[in-house]
């Protein structure tokens, strides 16, 4: 079983958040952190250049290791510099982990993230589940009461496909509220059937049943996940519209949103799916992309 929290780094801001967010998570589940540095040496650069191109991304390293050691001192920090190509590393260095994170910068405020050719890559391929942070994610938990003495963090949103929901997405969620002490709010997007010929009142009162259904079956879905996760608090919102835009909609207050994608084999092609796609490109919380079946 991967032991450690794995965190890719580069020296970005995007990137040094993760690695806090990713401190914050190890600690949460009791596990190392494993600071790594994908580096592919240029061909065509001068030899010095790429000593001193491998020697700064070193030093980097080193500093950022430092820094979350002195900053969350409880918990194991380990760094790590690989050499070869961004993709292959990062996807290498996932399967150990737990989880791997990255950073995401992102574009105009909360308007939208821009994934790069390697963490769409990354998404796409890695066996493990891979987290997206933003550079001003500041959003992991918010004060208590003030008599409680403790901070609360906000709801883990959690995106279901009732269609063909996976125990492995849906354990995720629940685990990430659970250690959270946080609620889970779990969102399902439906399309009502098309009704040609119909008055507006009459696609209203239709509409109404394939509401009622689908709240149903999300709650069935969602039952025997209730009894084994007791204490997680549970919304469950099952609306019509694109989830994808839906769950961008949630993610507003939210610490973690949480999505999945079908594993693919090899590393050529980074479709990750239009839900996945959608919400890491314009939810504003840290976004985990969880493989399965």
């Amino acid at each position: 079983m991967p032991r450690n929290v794995t965190v890719g780094v580069d020296g970005s801001p995007e990137s040094r958040a993760a690695a806090e967010w990713a401190a914050r998570e190890a600690g949460l589940l009791g596990l190392p952190l494993r600071v790594v540095h994908a580096w592919q040496p240029v061909v065509q650069a001068p030899l010095l250049g790429v000593e001193a191109s491998r020697d700064q991304a070193e030093q980097m390293l080193r500093e950022v290791g430092e820094s979350l050691r002195l900053r969350h001192s409880r918990i194991e920090v380990n760094i790590d510099y690989l050499t070869g190509r961004p993709v292959e590393a990062l996807c290498e260095a996932a399967s150990e982990a737990e989880l791997l994170v990255l950073g995401s910068r992102a574009l105009g405020g909360v308007s939208g993230f821009v994934l790069g050719s390697v963490g769409l890559s990354v998404a796409a391929h890695a066996k493990r589940p891979v987290v997206f942070v933003r550079a001003d994610e500041d959003r992991e938990r918010v004060p208590a009461r003030p008599s409680s003495g403790a901070y609360a963090h906000r709801p883990v949103v959690l995106g279901l496909d009732t269609a063909s929901p996976d125990d492995v997405v849906i354990r995720f969620a629940f685990d990430a509220a659970m250690r959270r002490s946080a609620a889970l709010r779990v969102v399902h997007g439906w399309y009502p059937p098309r009704h040609f010929g119909h008055t507006t009142s009459t696609v209203a009162q239709l509409h109404e049943p394939a509401a009622r259904s689908a709240s149903a079956v999300l709650a069935e879905v969602l039952r025997s996940w209730r009894q084994r996760y007791p204490d997680v608090e549970v919304a469950e919102d099952a609306l019509s519209g694109s989830a994808a835009r839906l769950l961008v909609d949630a993610s507003r207050g939210a610490s973690l949103v949480v999505v999945g994608r079908r594993a693919r084999r090899g590393l050529f092609g980074t479709h990750i799916g239009p839900v996945a796609h959608g919400v890491l490109h314009h939810t504003a919380a840290p976004v985990a992309v969880v493989a399965h079946g």
